[in-house]
């Protein structure tokens, strides 16, 4: 009979699709059967050569139950698995895997959410158990591609669509933590692969809501109370963990990606996105790996070297993030091809901005766009100078010195192609001297031969012969960052009558040996283009507080007996330039030049402590004060201030005395003498060279003129 044939075939089913069957209840609300769980866990610990059949039997039952909507069996069949992976680790258990994952990729090919998040769940406990010996034939390739599309995932109910990302996230954090340290399965970390985990990662932390909490790891950002549950917080924890794994190598695909993200999404502009990704990456990359971030965005700025100016802007600004965070740590080879790609950027934003200034000047009519582009790509220049400020500030010294050469040598100077100081060629020097102040801010060198050798300091004072205030002005803040080694500018703001100078507390040392033999070189380029700086019509109040500024630096910093006297030369030098006025300078000119010399030998007079040498200025500046209030700084200065119609020469007590002040000098060190000799500026390094040559051009053309004059002559007596 059917009953006898069933009884008797029963018994001859195989043992383990028995101890299969018997795991499942009659009703699945049941849940897993423990006892019959136990038997099988038991056989399969027993016989794990086994194994591989419980495991395709169970993928052929799951499999028919998926397709049935059987949706209770399915999860009773995936605890199963989950709890036979967890007891089993001998090496039968490989095959066992391959059914394992075969069943998972069926619940994520479903379009149930429920099962989904399942086989998710079962593929995360998988991927947190360590195999003894690595698989050669593994591949993770669809579980790369389908946890991707979850974390994209668009359902319509938001709780669901969330639960379905998150899953996502979690399933590529487990694929990672099964691949990345498997040398085996290195393939993970190939462009296919990272176009996908990336981009997955980025797409959910976009919606975080505090980005300016991006810290190292561990911050807020990533451990909120519900951060498990939270897409972004998850992804940003998945993403951090990633970075951290990236071998050397691996590098350049792990950030690309990122880059593309950002530009696909529109996201440099605004920027607040990109920064955040990239103080993430900067933060959970290895230190001696930061470099290869850095050379990743030069490279991503070049290629995009023609976009708008608001996402040149948004890539600067994340160089510079990324750059303030490696200056604290290894910044590698890269330092020279940073400067140069920023400075090479610099120039054609300039360019850029010229080009719609001359299309406004033609004539042509220009839209309200072609204004706004134009104030945007100071946008782009502020940034970039900003950038080369902070990285150059936060280099050591001796790298410090190397990036102000070369910058310097991007500098077109007088004697160059570039000389014509066309509007161009002006915008070029204050972007790149505004670039060197930046560097230079806090800048200590022990020596001012190391901080200002001939190559650099010829160059910086051709620029300060021009004849643009602006230029003028960043020379002399230059300057003034290099030699102020003890802070004391600060103390020194504004031009004015200082009346107690030791209430100041200035900071000063004994003069270097080096120092004096520097001043000995090069004090006389000092001297000359202050002189020269003083009578240019177009100074303002700021350039003659930048030169007091600058002699009073040069007083505490670099001045022994010797420079002492050289500077009161050069000071009653300017005053009689003043007053003979063979330059024909505007009479503010010539008062704030005599405003100048009364600050700076008040100054003076104070640092060297000679009472009779203060007792002369006081003296002078008292009837100032009472006959002639514009030759002194805090009147000249002032708006509408009232100027007289000429400089009496007569009235010597307005004016500081040459004898007087040698008479004072007569102290041991001083060479009173020298005083009586007039400074004259005297022609040094490469503007001699150009002088001398003005010089023989001029002798040849006398000569010549003279040559033809005597022949017409010799004729008339022929």
């Amino acid at each position: 009979s059917p009953s006898r044939v069933c009884g008797c075939c029963g018994p001859l089913r195989p043992r383990y699709k028995r101890l299969v069957d018997n795991i499942f209840p009659e009703d699945p609300k049941d849940g897993l059967s423990k006892s019959d769980m136990e038997k099988l866990t038991f056989y399969a610990v027993s016989a794990p050569e086994k194994l591989d059949r419980i495991g395709a039997y169970l993928a052929e039952r799951l499999s028919r139950d998926v397709v049935r909507h059987r949706y209770g069996y399915v999860v009773i069949a995936m605890e199963a698995l989950d709890q036979l992976l967890m007891a089993c680790h001998s090496q039968s258990i490989k095959p066992f895997v391959e059914s394992f994952l075969h069943m998972v990729a069926k619940l994520l090919e479903s379009r149930e959410p429920d099962l989904q998040v399942l086989g998710t769940n079962s593929f995360v406990k998988f991927a947190n158990i360590e195999e003894d010996t690595p698989s050669y034939h593994r591949r993770y390739d669809f579980f790369v591609s389908q946890f991707s599309a979850m974390c994209h995932s668009t359902h319509e109910d938001p709780e669901t669509r969330t639960r379905i990302r998150v899953a996502g996230i979690k399933g590529l954090q487990g694929v990672v933590r099964k691949t990345v340290n498997d040398e085996l399965q290195a393939i993970i970390w190939e462009p296919q692969h990272m176009d996908k985990l990336i981009p997955s990662m980025l797409f959910n932390m976009q919606d975080a809501e505090d980005l300016d909490r991006v810290g190292p790891p561990g911050t807020p950002s990533e451990t909120g109370q519900d951060g498990e549950e939270n897409p972004a917080s998850l992804a940003e924890s998945c993403f951090r963990e990633l970075l951290g794994r990236a071998a050397y190598g691996n590098m350049n695909n792990a950030v690309r990606p990122v880059l593309v993200h950002l530009d696909n999404h529109r996201l440099w502009e605004p920027n607040e996105f990109a920064v955040s990704c990239f103080r993430i990456i900067m933060y959970s990359i290895q230190a001696q790996h930061s470099h290869h971030v850095i050379q990743q965005v030069l490279g991503h700025l070049d290629t995009h070297n023609k976009n708008t100016p608001r996402m040149r802007a948004g890539i600067v600004q994340v160089l510079l993030e990324t750059v303030a965070i490696a200056a604290k740590g290894s910044v590698g080879p890269t330092v020279l091809e940073v400067f140069n790609t920023l400075l090479k950027h610099l120039r054609m934003s300039v360019d850029f901005e010229l080009g719609e200034n001359s299309r406004r000047n033609s004539g042509a009519s220009v839209s309200s766009s072609g204004r706004v582009k134009e104030s945007e790509e100071r946008i782009v220049q502020n940034a970039i100078i900003q950038t080369i400020g902070f990285f150059g500030g936060n280099l050591p010294d001796y790298q410090r010195a190397e990036v102000m050469m070369f910058i310097m040598g991007k500098v077109p100077v007088y004697g160059t192609p570039c000389h014509t100081l066309d509007t161009g060629t002006k915008r070029i020097q204050a972007m790149l001297l505004s670039s060197l102040i930046m560097v230079t801010s806090g800048f200590k060198s022990k020596t001012m031969v190391a901080a200002l050798p001939a190559p650099f300091l010829d160059p910086l004072f051709s620029i300060s012969l021009m004849e643009d205030c602006e230029l003028r002005q960043l020379v002399l803040e230059i300057l003034l960052n290099i030699i102020d080694r003890h802070d004391n500018r600060a103390k020194l703001r504004g031009i004015r009558i200082i009346p107690n100078v030791a209430a100041l507390k200035i900071k000063r040392e004994k003069i270097s040996k080096q120092d004096v033999g520097f001043m000995k070189k090069h004090g006389q380029q000092l001297y000359r283009h202050i002189y020269l700086g003083c009578k240019e019509e177009d100074n303002g109040h700021k350039n003659f507080e930048l030169l007091f500024t600058t002699l009073a630096v040069l007083t505490i910093e670099l001045a022994n007996e010797e420079v002492v006297v050289d500077l009161i030369r050069l000071a009653l030098a300017l005053q009689d330039m003043s007053l003979a006025n063979e330059e024909n300078m505007p009479m503010v000119i010539r008062c704030g030049i005599m405003a100048l010399v009364a600050a700076y030998l008040n100054f003076l007079s104070q640092m060297i402590a000679n009472p009779a040498f203060c007792q002369h200025v006081s003296k002078v500046i008292e009837m100032r004060n009472l006959e002639a209030p514009y030759l002194l700084p805090e009147h000249i200065f002032r708006e509408k201030c009232p100027l007289p119609n000429c400089l009496e020469k007569e009235d010597r007590s307005l004016y500081f005395q040459t004898v007087d002040l040698a008479e004072c000098l007569v102290a041991p060190g001083y060479n009173a003498e020298r005083l009586s000799i007039p400074y004259v500026p005297q022609v040094t390094g490469k503007h001699s060279f150009v002088d001398r040559r003005k010089h023989r051009w001029g002798w040849f053309r006398f000569s010549f003129a003279f040559y033809i004059t005597m022949n017409k002559i010799s004729h008339l007596f022929m």
